[in-house]
């Protein structure tokens, strides 16, 4: 097995920083004592959300089999809790938050419960005073036979349906993303905005298509603000370093209400000109000019952000400047590095969570290497691999295990940017991913105690670990 390092092992000198001497009981795979033949046991067990599980078992001869099961019932341990719920678990992930109830206030489920009726009624009077806006500019009467005015509402109110779907959809579906990465979707937001604005601005150029063009057109607007409001609503708490949230809410609305009345101000004169008034093109290009200048301000406005969480960018920056020159940047400069745009499949090193472990092992057919790996990772809560390795780009494939934390995430974060520095003259990758091990447990207690004193909290970091798979089970040697 593989034994805790001494703490006063050798290092190499060198451009190698907390470098190990190879050791003999990861190069070569373990044996049986005596020449017997080992029995068949199990590896791993690897839960997933649904209630299947793989397990992973080495039989007599070394050989890998890996068997499929199924369970009644969720078997994840932060699931146990709902198991008895007569809610099933994907409607439960759609309408609540991750982790409830343990993530919110007790008093969560009751307000919610009857905010729902009285949103439901709010849109049913929506709906009747749309018909009667309707009937006052013309579209019907309410002293006639004519049902124009009922049929005009009904299809505006659809139009609007099919904008709210898309807030349900996005509010449903990727609800865990917006504290991680604020910035980044509010900046989305207002691309997709856009994108619904051009196809309101088609209606004139095919007006028998206006219901089909103004349904997209609203669809695109309410994803948009889907993205724009939980992101805001993160932002405006960073804000409120008092408490205040509700007094920065207020004063966010002064400002917005303030550049709306100076916005439409300014858009009356600028329809009021005669050039606007002739020509479509000269309205779109003027709209296109105006929207270019809008979203460059964006842009510039949430660069001036300054978080002091730590998500998967800000801690893709700490790590690479840590490994790289031992040195932890404050908040300031490393909001400053952070890119909004940028998506984390494109950065480097590429890193890929939540892997399962027959990816790991490349399909290979020998239990050896998982045994292998989870000696070499039986103190972390992780296990990392390398996929392409001898090439100038491998990728790092970590899956976690049950009791995974944010700082697991961002152990594996610190590893993987080791082995990306220190990949040359490399022959043997678990020789390799071993160095990395004494490097991890010698450096990232430095890489801690840099960032306290350059300003992190360490109860500010908000890396997730993947829902699914979840290593619940091992037996080693």
């Amino acid at each position: 097995m593989l034994s805790t390092p001494a703490a006063g092992g050798r290092f190499r000198a060198g451009a190698l920083p907390w470098r190990l001497r190879q050791r003999s009981c990861l190069a070569s795979p373990p044996t049986s004592s005596g020449g017997e033949p080992e029995k068949a046991r199990p590896l791993l067990v690897e839960r997933y959300r649904n209630g299947v599980s793989k397990r992973y078992i080495s039989d007599g001869n070394s050989k890998l089999q890996i068997r499929l099961e199924k369970h009644d019932s969720p078997v994840n341990t932060v699931e146990d809790e709902n198991a008895e719920s007569l809610i099933p678990q994907a409607i439960r992930d759609f309408v609540l938050p991750a982790g409830f109830p343990g993530s919110v206030t007790v008093d969560y489920l009751d307000y919610m419960l009857l905010q729902f009726p009285t949103n439901v009624t709010g849109w049913i009077c929506h709906v009747l005073v749309t018909s009667s806006l309707l009937k006052a500019v013309g579209v019907g009467s309410f002293t006639g036979t004519s049902a124009a005015a009922s049929a005009a509402a009904i299809r505006w109110v659809s139009k609007d349906g099919i904008g709210a779907f898309g807030r349900l959809l996005i509010g449903g579906r990727f609800g865990t993303l917006f504290d991680d990465d604020p910035k980044k979707w509010r900046m989305y937001a207002d691309f997709i905005g856009s994108a619904g604005s051009i196809f309101e601005l088609m209606t004139p150029l095919y007006p028998g298509y206006f219901l089909p063009l103004a349904s997209f057109g609203n669809l695109a607007k309410a994803v948009a603000r889907g993205f724009k409001d939980p992101s805001f609503r993160v932002i405006q708490n960073h804000f409120a370093q008092s408490g205040n949230l509700g007094e920065v809410a207020a004063k966010e609305e002064v400002w917005e209400v303030g550049a709306q009345l100076l916005g439409l101000s300014i858009g009356v004169l600028i329809m009021d000109t005669a050039g606007l008034k002739s020509s479509y093109w000269t309205l779109t290009l003027t709209w296109l000019s105006i929207r270019l200048l809008h979203l460059w301000l964006r842009y510039q406005s949430l660069s001036v952000l300054k978080f002091r969480t730590i998500n998967l960018k800000r801690g893709r920056i700490l790590v690479r400047s840590h490994v790289a020159q031992h040195t932890v940047p404050g908040y300031v400069i490393c909001n400053e590095e952070e890119n909004i745009l940028t998506w984390e499949k494109f950065l480097h090193p590429r890193i890929s969570f939540g892997v399962p472990m027959d990816r790991m092992i490349g399909g290979e057919e020998s239990s050896d290497k998982v045994n292998r790996l989870l000696m070499l990772y039986k103190n972390e809560k992780y296990v990392l691999f390398v996929e392409k390795f001898g090439s100038r780009e491998p990728t790092f494939l970590v899956t976690f295990k049950e009791a995974a934390t944010s700082m697991s995430v961002l152990r594996s974060l610190w590893q993987a940017h080791w082995l990306q520095k220190n990949q040359q003259n490399q022959d043997e990758v678990f020789s390799w991913l071993e160095d990395s091990i004494l490097a991890l447990e010698h450096g990232f207690t430095d890489f801690l105690e840099q960032m306290e004193r350059a300003g992190w909290d360490q109860n500010q970091i908000i890396l997730k670990v993947p829902k699914e798979p979840v290593l619940v089970s091992e037996h080693l040697d």
